[in-house]
């Protein structure tokens, strides 16, 4: 009895993390994919199954398509820059620098702000009469329209995720860095390695993985930006700023169409697994032949 008792009392301890999981994960995930073959749009108490209607018409829809292109868009400007400077920030701050854990709290301090006073901020320093066009006009530069031009609107945006995601990447990063030997570096600097030598052929190959963490964690992120969007743009200029997440809020919130955001959250589920397992998969080929 002891030994049986043994065996399975480690499993009651996962019983608390099944249930949440079961609760906010797997029942709501199966009740989307249930709505999205239901037809919302003659009753909203009785809906109809219609199949793959749902997906059909969303595949047929140029603005799932804008939407879409936007979402990677926003992707390609925020997650190479998060994934190289946080990189660099953590290697500077690993060296023994006078004052450096200020420096470390300073860098870390937008993560704890909520993001929507950071985008309610951003959003004051964008306006076509504030602080950064005015600085602007120092120079006989015409004011520009941050968030009003459809050229500028999404890099204003990307940039506000960007400011707030340094610090949280850093800190992963040097964690990582904690468990690089520091024989290794000695041994490069014996071999004639600079600075720049010593990180390329050292530093990068021996925490590879949590740069494929960070990729993946900042892909994932950036496919289902949503607060930054719905406070500084709402999506617009002309629809320039509308990413999935944004889209499936106003069609299930606004319009109320419930089953074309359930089909539009599905669709989004399924990018964000191949993104993230293509992600994986390069990034542990590349650890094994650095």
């Amino acid at each position: 009895m002891n030994n049986f008792y043994k065996k399975h009392i480690p499993y009651l301890f996962l019983i608390p993390a099944i249930v949440l999981l079961l609760i906010f994960f797997f029942i709501p995930f199966f009740q989307t994919i249930i709505l999205s073959l239901k037809d919302y749009s003659q009753d909203i108490y009785n809906p109809v199954f219609c199949g793959l209607k749902n997906y059909k018409i969303l595949l047929h829809s140029k603005e799932f398509y804008t939407v879409l292109f936007n979402t990677f868009f926003f992707l390609i400007l925020a997650v190479p820059v998060l994934t190289v400077v946080p990189l660099l920030v953590a290697i500077f701050i690993n060296q023994k620098i006078k004052g450096i854990t200020l420096y470390k709290i300073l860098i870390y301090l937008p993560v704890v702000v909520s993001i929507v006073v950071v985008a309610i901020a951003f959003k004051w320093i964008y306006a076509q009469e504030g602080i950064l066009n005015y600085f602007i006009s120092l120079t006989g530069i015409k004011p520009i329209g941050w968030l009003t031009d459809t050229h500028f609107a999404m890099l204003s945006v990307a940039i506000v995720t960007i400011y707030k995601g340094i610090g949280y990447y850093m800190m992963i990063y040097l964690s990582a860095l904690l468990g690089v030997p520091k024989d290794l570096y000695e041994a490069a600097e014996t071999d004639g390695a600079g600075n720049f030598q010593k990180h390329l052929n050292v530093t990068i190959p021996h925490i590879m993985p949590t740069i494929a963490l960070v990729v993946t964690i900042s892909s994932i992120s950036a496919l289902k930006v949503f607060a930054e969007i719905y406070v500084m743009t709402k999506g617009g200029p002309l629809n320039s700023t509308k990413t999935m997440v944004y889209y499936i809020y106003e069609r299930a919130f606004e319009n109320l169409d419930l089953s074309a955001a359930s089909a539009a959250s599905c669709v989004l589920l399924v990018v964000i697994l191949i993104f993230s397992l293509i992600n994986i998969t390069f990034f542990e080929n590349k650890r094994y032949k650095l």
